[in-house]
């Protein structure tokens, strides 16, 4: 076999960039050549190709859903960690919580990635009827990606090294986790309010229903702005009246203003849809 390729043609290149925002939104601008072919690297040699480009043009012939399937995969960016942005957790137990007292809230964790999102969550809520024994508040809690792997593996809720320590204290790993050879198991009490599906956020996703809370942190920063404002509008949409949406921190999307009013709470920013 011919050593693969290190480099990718412009041509390649542009291709590539097409490929990857029509399946799956993301947009990759320019010099960005040096991340396609770090990420891709391992799927030369998975799939018998001599170089980056004989790669591509498979990657865009009939079939190969395996080979699409793995090529985003590994294009998804998947950082994540426990009770990322702790003021949104606060603002669930302030505001959001006593407004659903003896109810069942339905909660959607979009682009969950390996699951440390909506096991928060779970944990979250958790701690909130431990506090509050009066309130017979539960949850269903859906988290959504678009990686089959990386669900695969936030199904199991083991974690280990990094992803078992990032963003919680020793307290918490005691009362949510079942320490487990060199990782830590969740709970059964925690993952059973917490259901994994796979979901595009750029395709249809009104068979997941109606949501009282939406998270959907730090993943629209990849998409265009015309997408951007699509998936905000149908958030929106997959909102109940009075609903609530949690951005990254630094999100702002196109739209925002159009369906969300911003409230500041508890040192945090949330979106309440408008009425």
């Amino acid at each position: 076999m011919l050593k693969p390729s290190k480099t990718l043609t412009p041509a390649d290149y542009a291709s590539f960039q097409v490929f990857l925002e029509e399946s799956c939104g993301i947009v990759l601008g320019a010099g960005k050549e040096y991340l396609v072919t770090t990420r891709l690297a391992s799927l030369l040699e998975a799939f018998n190709f001599d170089s980056y480009s004989d790669l591509i043009k498979s990657l865009l012939g009939f079939g190969h859903s395996q080979l699409k399937n793995r090529v985003i995969d590994a294009m998804t960016t998947n950082e994540t960690f426990w009770f990322r942005d702790v003021a949104h957790f606060n603002i669930l137990k302030s505001e959001i919580y006593p407004k659903f007292d003896n109810r069942r809230l339905r909660i959607w964790s979009a682009a969950c990635s390996s699951g440390q999102e909506p096991y928060s969550i779970s944990m979250n809520l958790q701690d909130y009827k431990g506090s509050q024994p009066q309130n017979r508040i539960d949850a269903e809690i859906i988290a959504t990606d678009i990686s089959p792997s990386i669900l695969d593996l936030a199904k199991k809720g083991y974690y280990t090294g990094l992803s078992a320590s990032r963003g919680v204290d020793p307290a918490s790993i005691d009362r949510f986790f079942v320490k487990n050879g060199e990782g830590i198991q969740v709970k059964p009490e925690i993952q059973r309010r917490v259901s994994f599906r796979e979901i595009n956020l750029t395709q249809s996703y009104t068979s997941l229903g109606r949501f009282d809370v939406v998270f959907c942190r730090n993943v629209l920063i990849y998409f265009s702005a015309e997408m951007k404002f699509d998936i905000i509008q149908r958030i929106s949409q997959a909102l109940n009246p009075g609903g609530y949406l949690f951005l990254g921190s630094t999100e702002a999307p196109p739209g925002l203003k159009d369906f969300f009013d911003m409230r500041a709470i508890s040192g945090g920013i949330v979106y309440q849809k408008k009425a």
